[in-house]
């Protein structure tokens, strides 16, 4: 999830660089950096932190200015303020041009650890090439060797910066050349920028899989991750397809596919206004964080799987010595981390035979628990900072177990007090009611799962090879659910609001949303892995729609549950594939016999099941234990569509907070 920005024209390039990062430090801020053609050569400033410290850097160095001076023709900051220098309230001219011709990126750190040195942008040993690199390059260890071996000069840990030196080594004159050869090198999922000293008017950017859009402007040109991060200076955009490469130039746009040839690509015009704009064209936060949850899988997983169908969790902060003669585990989180820990559970002891238990850390905390040395405590905390599972932590710790934390958020507390860590990778979240964070925190749970089956060789080589290929598949089948995550560009019903992304699946939450909107109680169940999907699903309905909603294991209907049915009874039923399938068939007969409705997320081209059901949701068939990453979504769908048909506030539901620092 992390930002890139590009500028090529006739303005100075870092200010404009730095505005753009700003609207896109929610994909990562654990450090960020600016590179431009100056005179003299490529300057670049990189620093550790958010974009504060990277700001305070430039200025410090005299290379913008942090005060108010505007260009009065356009509200924009000035080529002349940028020349002055902000600290002591004194001014010095560098050049008589200021470099127009940039790239900047904010880093959520994937490759190495979080320090200056593995800071984008990258460059190659003459310091000739550098690059803004999102996604993840997963040949670059065969790539960086046979460099290596050329007598290429390596500074970062990261795969990024194998992309410059692969670059530099194809270059004799012609930039997009030299990319398209790189890139026909490379393998995975990525998007980059590259400029070089020798073209000092041209950047050339590639796309796979990985969001890229450009700005058209009059003498100028912009590209980024995402449209905020220029509509302050044009909203006139192109948006570039997988597999193509992008040549811009102050006077224009080339778009050429992988062998060279044109492509055309519309000009679209963005009609948002700020407040859309900061949501990047989507009409709340929860509906964009929905959007971007393939891409935060794609961050969870990317360098952690391999092409050979293995899993690696060798992080810096991750010693696999945790892992390796674990007795028992025991996770312990709150809420939405705690449905996510239950995922974890099911997936651990089906697949790696240890034993796993799991507690709301509320309660772990105050029960006097039985812990042992050999004991491994997992606790699952979006923030790092929420205060229950905190104290459950260190009680474990106190008492002698070792204790990984799983996070999305570097530097929060969770990370300082555990022996290791397991990022999420998410990005910032600001919607209040979880939804990227929490399928992000089951595909580390998978990642634990297969990483210890793989050590303890509960599961044939081959086996595991077939579920990390279905784990790296997964964030096209998360787009397949949820569509594209750009929204539409224009006005006109439904714009920036998810509609036309899947006409399939969200007309459909929609319809039923419509026709349940104004009941007062749901009820949602489940069975085996599909009972936390329920449990998940049904705190979401609660947080954002204020409906009573009830969840429950399908088993215990009959022990109680099954009283509060009648007609006007909407029963949200997680039908996928499993080895249970058949018993949750034979609980949606009983809940239709109550004369209640039952709607059903069902497992694609499964016809069997749709005589137990009255509506059925389908999501793409795939192993049945990674199932819940695909059934959550069109109920995280379906409790926005409810709570916007009731006029609410999804982003920022009553009594609620998005972390939760006391008892």
């Amino acid at each position: 999830m992390c930002g890139i920005v590009g500028y090529v024209g006739n303005r100075a390039a870092r200010r404009l660089l730095l505005d753009g990062l700003r609207r896109l430090e929610y994909r990562g801020y654990d450090s960020a950096g600016i590179s431009v053609i100056a005179q003299t050569g490529i300057e670049s400033v990189r620093a550790v932190g958010n974009l504060d410290a990277l700001q305070d850097k430039l200025a410090q160095a005299g290379l913008i200015d942090l005060g108010e001076l505007h260009d009065p023709a356009t509200g924009a900051r000035s080529a002349e303020a940028d020349l002055a220098r902000a600290s002591g309230g004194s001014a010095v001219a560098l050049a008589s041009t200021p470099p127009t011709t940039g790239i900047g990126h904010t880093r959520w750190a994937t490759h190495g650890r979080v320090s200056e040195r593995n800071a984008h942008p990258h460059s190659d040993c003459r310091d000739s090439v550098h690059v803004v690199v999102n996604g993840i390059i997963e040949n670059y260890v065969e790539l960086k060797q046979r460099l290596g071996a050329g007598g290429c000069e390596f500074s970062s840990e990261t795969d990024a910066e194998v992309v410059a030196h692969l670059i530099a080594r194809h270059l004799d004159g012609d930039l997009a050349e030299a990319v398209r050869r790189a890139d026909a090198e490379m393998e995975g999922r990525y998007a980059f920028v590259a400029m070089s000293a020798e073209e000092p008017e041209t950047l050339v950017a590639v796309r796979r899989e990985t969001p890229l859009v450009i700005g058209r402007g009059h003498g100028e040109q912009f590209i980024a991750s995402a449209v905020p991060a220029f509509l302050s200076q044009t909203r006139e955009i192109q948006r570039l397809e997988d597999g193509e490469v992008a040549v811009l130039r102050p006077d224009g746009v080339v778009v050429e596919d992988a062998a060279g040839a044109a492509v055309e690509r519309p000009v679209e015009t963005v009609e948002w206004d700020e407040d859309t704009a900061e949501k990047g064209g989507f009409e709340t936060f929860m509906l964009k964080e929905i959007h971007e949850q393939a891409d935060a899988v794609a961050e969870t997983i990317a360098d952690r799987t391999t092409r050979e169908g293995a899993v690696s969790l060798a992080e810096e902060d991750l010693s696999e010595d945790l892992l390796e003669g674990v007795r028992r585990i025991v996770i312990v989180a709150c809420g939405t981390s705690y449905h996510a820990g239950l995922i974890g559970r099911y997936a651990i002891e089906q697949w790696a035979r240890v034993p796993v238990e799991m507690d709301i850390a509320s309660e772990y905390r105050y029960r006097n628990p039985v812990v042992q040395d050999d004991d491994l405590v997992i606790g699952i905390s979006q923030s790092g900072e929420t205060a229950d599972t905190l104290a459950a932590m260190r009680m474990a710790r106190a008492a002698g177990a070792r204790v990984l934390a799983i996070t999305n958020v570097m530097g929060s507390q969770a990370t300082r007090e555990a022996d290791g860590v397991l990022f999420t990778r998410a990005g910032l979240e600001i919607g209040v009611a979880a939804t990227k964070t929490f399928v992000c925190q089951v595909a580390a749970m998978y990642l634990i799962a297969l990483r210890l089956a793989q050590l303890r060789s509960t599961l044939a080589d081959e086996r595991v090879a077939r579920l990390v290929t279905e784990l790296r598949r997964m964030p096209q089948m998360i787009e397949t659910i949820t569509g594209s995550a750009d929204p539409a560009p224009g006005p006109g019903p439904g714009s920036g609001s998810g509609a036309g992304r899947n006409e399939g699946i969200d007309a459909q939450v929609a319809a039923i949303a419509d026709r349940f909107a104004e009941r007062d109680f749901f009820l949602y169940m489940g069975r085996n892995i599909g009972l936390p999907v329920a449990l998940e699903g049904a705190l979401k309905l609660k947080e954002i729609s204020y409906i009573a909603t009830d969840a429950y294991a399908a088993g215990e209907m009959k022990h109680g549950p099954i009283a509060l049915l009648d007609e006007r009874t909407p029963v949200v039923c997680i039908a996928t594939d499993s080895p249970v399938l058949e018993k949750i068939a034979s609980n949606m007969q009983e809940v239709r016999a109550r004369g209640a409705t039952v709607i059903a997320v069902v497992t694609d081209g499964n016809r069997e099941i749709a005589s137990h059901l009255d509506v059925a949701i389908e999501v793409p068939a795939l192993d049945w234990m990674l199932q819940p990453l695909l059934a959550v979504i069109p109920l995280q769908m379906l409790a926005y569509r409810i709570a916007r048909k009731r006029g609410l506030n999804v982003d920022q539901p009553r009594n609620l907070a998005k972390t939760v620092t006391v008892e």
